[in-house]
């Protein structure tokens, strides 16, 4: 079938929207037409081609509707309303944990341009266009997914507003709850108050944490860091930030996370430790640093990689949507809404920080009447 999608291609700054086929669902597949798309900065970076191959259809915070069922599929039906996050093999000793993030075949799932067999879903003109970025590919009006990339969503919570929850948010939520398993009267520091560290933020005041430290440059994005549950907000370029966030509670911190990729963070993080603190990241420097080694050994402190938020999809998205009904995580106000036409500016204002999170909604979005806390549609800090 025709499909309208945004492909990105050598020498652009941002996908461009076209026409290209799209192949029927295979065994284990569905078709799904997508309502809504995030845009995460994984995007931004696969733009150039240095995560995967162009030219390619990126996007992997989608939201949508099932239209059609591969042969063997028996999770969902036509009709379901899913949210798309992240593709995995089920079988390899992660995926049997339930740590999809940590598929022995993740990688290659995720940025290898098309299925496991090197297949692709779309082509141009007969040419092959990549496909399957993150299992789906949703910068696009359609969009072929393995059904275990697939999560069940409620049909009375609005699809566009639920898209993100499938990478930056789950993320930052799911560091501070099941990777940090951050406890109540614990306290923690969260470096870069994006999309990732405002939704560890609200994830952090969700489960009880005493201290719960946001740093940035952008006064703006410090003043919603304290309205969503920071109870201290710093400046980045303070001096001595190490020291000063040490003294909020006379110890150190019993985590830090860092979202950012400056070198000088990563020192940051790991010097504002109390003993046997820990310092998970989630993105990885750009440029050389080098561990504190010493300060690790002789204050048991640990540094630990995070992806996905060491979160099982279909467990903690849910559990996720409970919370944000019930007012509790209230990650709408993230959120800036673009038609998918304009996908360039949205693009454009991710890369300036204008915006927190962007989502792109379909010109034929199912968008249902939401059953929480109203929606900002603006989503800066208001």
């Amino acid at each position: 079938m025709r499909i309208r999608a945004a492909l990105s291609e050598a020498g652009h700054d941002a996908p461009e929207l076209t026409e290209l086929d799209l192949e029927e669902p295979r065994a284990g597949e569905m078709r799904v037409r997508i309502a809504a798309c995030g845009i995460c900065h994984t995007d931004l970076h696969a733009q150039d081609g240095r995560l995967a191959p162009l030219p390619i259809v990126l996007g992997h915070e989608g939201a949508g509707v099932v239209e059609k069922l591969g042969e063997g599929v028996s999770d969902f039906a036509v009709g379901d309303h899913v949210l798309l996050s992240g593709s995995s093999c089920g079988t390899c000793p992660s995926c049997e944990a339930n740590l999809p993030s940590y598929c022995d075949t993740a990688m290659p799932r995720t940025f290898g341009g098309g299925r496991m067999d090197r297949s692709t879903a779309l082509s141009r003109k007969g040419s092959p266009v990549h496909s399957h970025f993150f299992g789906q590919s949703s910068f696009a009006s359609h969009a072929i997914v393995p059904q275990r990339t697939a999560v069940k969503l409620p049909k009375d919570v609005p699809l566009e507003m639920m898209a993100p929850l499938g990478c930056g948010i789950i993320t930052g939520a799911g560091t501070v709850i099941e990777s940090l398993a951050l406890q109540p009267g614990q306290s923690v520091a969260v470096f870069g108050t994006g999309g990732v560290g405002l939704s560890a933020v609200m994830a952090a005041r969700l489960i009880g944490a005493s201290r719960i430290v946001a740093v940035d440059l952008s006064p703006q994005r410090l003043e919603l860091a304290r309205e969503l549950g920071a109870t201290d907000c710093l400046r980045g370029d303070q001096a001595d930030l190490a020291k000063a966030i040490r003294a909020i509670t006379g110890r150190g911190m019993d985590a830090s996370i860092n979202t950012t990729v400056a070198p000088p963070v990563f020192d940051t993080a790991m010097e504002c430790l109390a003993m046997r603190g820990t310092a998970a990241f989630v993105t990885a420097p750009r440029g050389e640093w080098q561990p504190p080694m010493f300060p690790m050994l002789a204050g048991g402190r640990s540094l630990k990689g995070v992806l996905g938020g060491d979160a099982a999809p279909r467990r903690f998205i849910p559990m996720l949507v409970d919370f944000w009904r019930q007012g509790r995580f209230p990650f709408d106000r993230l959120l800036t809404f673009y038609p998918f036409e304009e996908i360039g500016r949205a693009f454009e204002d991710a890369r300036q920080g204008r915006v927190i999170k962007p989502v792109l909604t379909m010109a034929d979005a199912i968008i249902p009447d939401a059953k929480g806390p109203e929606a900002t549609r603006q989503g800066e800090a208001e």
